[in-house]
């Protein structure tokens, strides 16, 4: 029995029963040599019964089966009308294990599977248009075609929504972006604080900045021009005085002109930054909208970028995933033998970010837990479900709550709420009992004690000092003497 990618299911037995053990037990070699020509395979096997696919369809769903190790419908009907409604009794060949079980347990035919007849469905495959009269080779390869491709579509569960792909290319973009346009910016501050210094501090925002540089040019213009849709009043005001009191130099042109043209760039790569931003932000609540309610969405993404797809990231543990893209800093702690990083990207997080100093670690392993957790869901579910994210972003909620003193864990959608453990205080005492106080005696002879050895102490330094200043005088007065030998000798 061969259930093969060309749309058909054939099944070839031997002319006599009992031929398949034997067969078998000739090895792969004798296999071989019997259905290398198509005469020599004619006379080794005959076809038996054949059944057709209605369509496409069809064959996929026979062929997913026998991928995935189950029986289908099709081949089921078959083998049950064609074997055992006829109570044949012979042993079946199958070029998957997993297929002759699934027969096994759903019909109790007797299968095999070894490499004699993984050879024996080789050479049918080779020799098929010889063996079935009227089928041409070039419609076999039409129909092989068409169905590996339906089938690797399968294996590969493709969906134009799912590609998870374009969130990893749009947030490595959007990251090179932040960085381009912080380049240019500072450019356009530099370049043309050189005319008018002054508005650098008065204009904090940069594309407030490039717009008015491109609107205003000159700073001389400043009082002519109309500012009022780029910025507000008062600092509009400021703009126009500090304009005419500035002490910048003064530049042609041309100098104007280039640095007009780079304020463009600067507006114009800022509203495709917020272009992309609202595309990843739809491609995210798309492919992973749980991941997207636990951690938002540009930390969402960069977990997917650093482990290189949704799948990827379901499959790392928690443990993995709370310390991800702070892999220098926990192999240095594990060569130094420090204390390894709490968090990694789940540091940007809202979560993480809102919480106190000392809960940063717990509520980073907390969200590390449940955001793992979210990846998988969107990952293998079949269907989405936002009410799994909000269900348990509201237990993270809690569990930071709880940290921090307040009430326990938020009310599920189908439990109710569990109180949390009480705040503690101090208990204040309500007096003070100078009896339970432990001190130790001290007698005026031990007072005494303790003074004499304290001045013995300080005389034996004060000698000390005066032993070893008296040696270095020694040693001075001893150089020149020596010296003076010496010039007595020469």
């Amino acid at each position: 029995m061969d259930e093969d990618r060309h749309g058909r299911i054939d099944v070839f037995t031997h002319c006599s029963r009992g031929r398949h053990s034997r067969q078998s037990r000739a090895g792969v070699r004798t296999v071989q040599l019997r259905v290398c020509q198509p005469e020599l395979a004619q006379d080794a096997v005959k076809l038996k019964a054949f059944f057709k696919f209605e369509d496409t369809v069809d064959a996929l769903q026979s062929a997913t089966a026998a991928v995935e190790g189950k029986l289908s419908k099709g081949l089921k009907k078959f083998l049950q009308k064609n074997i055992v409604d006829k109570e044949i009794q012979d042993q079946i060949l199958v070029s998957d294990s997993k297929v002759g079980k699934a027969i096994h347990d759903k019909l109790g035919l007797d299968c095999m599977h070894d490499s004699s007849v993984m050879e024996l469905f080789r050479g049918i495959r080779s020799q098929v248009d010889h063996l079935i009269t009227g089928l041409r080779s070039e419609d076999l390869s039409a129909m092989q075609l068409g169905l590996s491709h339906s089938l690797s579509r399968y294996k590969l569960k493709f969906s134009p929504d799912k590609v998870d792909t374009m969130i990893v290319q749009a947030i490595s973009l959007l990251d090179d972006l932040d960085k381009e346009l912080n380049t240019y910016a500072m450019r356009v501050r530099e370049w043309y604080g050189w005319h008018f210094p002054e508005m650098g501090k008065i204009v904090t925002d940069n594309l407030g900045y490039a717009r008015t540089v491109r609107k205003m040019g000159f700073r001389t213009n400043a009082s002519t021009s109309d500012l009022s849709d780029i910025m507000e009043e008062e600092i509009e005001e400021d703009v126009k005085e500090a304009a005419e009191i500035s002490m910048g130099t003064e530049i042609s042109d041309g100098d104007l002109a280039n640095i007009q043209h780079l304020a463009e760039q600067v507006i114009s790569i800022t509203e495709y930054r917020s272009q992309l931003y609202d595309y990843l932000k739809n491609r995210m609540n798309a492919i992973a909208p749980n991941l997207t309610i636990m951690v938002g969405e540009l930390v969402g993404a960069r977990l997917i970028a650093h482990s290189g797809s949704l799948l990827n990231l379901a499959k790392h543990p928690a443990s993995t995933v709370q310390i991800l893209g702070a892999e220098k800093a926990l192999f240095r702690a594990l060569k130094t033998k420090h204390d390894t990083p709490k968090y990694g990207l789940l540091y940007h997080a809202s979560v993480v970010g809102q919480a106190q100093p000392k809960n940063k670690g717990k509520m980073s392993r907390v969200l590390a837990a449940k955001a793992v957790l979210m990846a998988r869901f969107d990952a293998f579910a079949d269907e989405p479900n936002l009410q799994v994210g909000l269900d348990a972003r509201a237990k993270v909620d809690g569990r930071q709550r709880q940290l921090e003193g307040g009430q326990a864990l938020a009310p599920s959608a189908n439990k109710a709420a569990k109180p949390g453990p009480a705040k503690v205080e101090a208990a204040t005492p309500k007096g003070y009992n100078p009896d339970a106080d432990s001190t130790l005696d001290s007698s005026p002879k031990d007072k005494k004690k303790s003074k004499k050895e304290k001045k013995e102490k300080k005389s034996k330094k004060e000698s000390k000092k005066e032993k070893k200043r008296k040696a270095d005088s020694d040693d001075d007065d001893e150089a020149p003497k020596k010296k003076k030998k010496k010039k007595d000798k020469k």
